[in-house]
């Protein structure tokens, strides 16, 4: 019998994932990711929850604790440049019986690609064009390869998925901005506080020194409406809204817009929730953040590793019924998503306080819960 044939959009982290278990179940993966190679590293994201035995099962365990970032707390800075409160992290070596790992998204995905990498087809530099599918399968054609016959397609191509659009419709229509804006960019070397995660806030706005893995990264968070006209790969755009947002900012702020001005490595866009009726289409179904984007706060790199494996165990379980795993899939992950989602506006709240008394609130609580001043 021929093996099942998938087209898998995306090689971020939910779909090398998916990529290595569909190949364990004995099918025949096929992975194509617009970006050339592997993109920067970006801020840190966790390996945690429901994403720890799909690790664990991949045997990347070691590889993920190599890569981990060494912060081991977040200290909030008041606006004289005083530490004014310090929480620990979920993910510090002190936290007993641990399992956690935070470390660099870039990183992560480089794993979960080597783990895939002989489990895969891997199509570079390119992406889906059209989709048209039928009882049998799905054609597809791409902007660089030749067309070719699928079984499946997964769409697991993030935010502003090209399967999504191509297949359920409009960007627009299922797509929620929540009021908050992110951009994350390098610095040239460490920061002067490697085990630290520097958060500085004036209202409406946080700007964070992350330690990483050596290279610091910067994040830009700061509350506002959605933008006419926002392009998410307009970077001379994204540089200009950013830098309005920020203007008369104090602590370290003029210096890091003046590095966000001259980077050639910026990544920014709204954060948003996604949200659909129906998770699939015929024989397309979405993935990770293309399927239930849980915003900056909600574990989305565990989710999309915890939802690529059920799908992967889904397909498995009814290989002559693809309808039935995919329903069997979005009934199990959604619990997990559904919860995340709802629980977004509180991290929001903490981490980018409106007003000058939420932020004076919000370090009290970070005082409190230190035990000191």
């Amino acid at each position: 019998m021929t093996p099942p044939t998938v087209l898998i959009s995306g090689a971020g982290v939910a779909g090398p994932t998916l990529a290595h278990f569909l190949a364990r179940h004995g099918f025949r993966p096929t992975v194509v990711e617009r970006a050339g190679g592997l993109r920067s590293s970006g801020n840190p994201v966790d390996v945690r929850g429901p994403a720890l035995p799909v690790a664990e099962e991949l045997g990347i365990m070691p590889q993920l604790r190599a890569a981990a970032t060494h912060a081991t707390s977040m200290l909030v800075i008041d606006g004289k440049g005083r530490p004014a409160g310090r929480v620990p992290m979920p993910t510090s070596k002190s936290a007993a019986g641990n399992r956690e790992v935070e470390l660099p998204r870039g990183d992560l995905a480089a794993i979960l690609q080597e783990a895939a990498r002989d489990d895969a087809e891997l199509l570079w530099d390119d992406t889906v064009t059209s989709l048209r599918q039928d009882g049998g399968g799905v054609d597809v054609t791409f902007e660089r390869a030749t067309p070719r016959r699928f079984d499946l397609v997964v769409g697991a191509d993030g935010l502003h998925s090209t399967v999504r659009r191509l297949v359920f419709g409009p960007e627009p229509d299922f797509v929620r901005h929540m009021g908050v804006w992110v951009a994350t960019m390098p610095l040239d070397g460490p920061s002067d506080r490697p085990h630290d995660v520097l958060m500085h806030n004036t209202p409406g706005r946080l700007v964070s020194i992350h330690p990483s893995t050596g290279r610091a990264m910067v994040a830009f968070i700061f509350r506002g409406p959605m933008v006419d006209g926002f392009d998410h790969r307009d970077t001379a755009q994204h540089k200009r809204i950013v830098t309005d947002a920020y203007a008369g900012a104090g602590w370290q702020v003029p210096q890091l817009l003046e590095r966000l001005r001259q980077t050639d490595d910026l990544y920014f866009d709204s954060v948003s929730q996604v949200r659909l009726p129906s998770w699939s289409q015929g024989r397309v179904t979405l993935l990770g953040d293309a399927a239930s984007c849980v915003s900056l706060f909600g574990d989305g790199s565990s989710l999309a590793m915890a939802g690529a494996y059920t799908l992967a165990a889904a397909l498995a379980a009814s290989t002559a019924d693809h309808a039935s795993a995919f329903a069997a899939y979005e009934q199990a992950h959604r619990v997990l998503t559904d919860a995340k989602q709802r629980a977004a506006g509180i991290a929001t709240a903490m981490l980018v306080p409106r007003t000058k008394l939420g932020i004076a609130t919000r370090n009290v609580a970070a005082r409190v819960l230190l035990g000191h001043g």
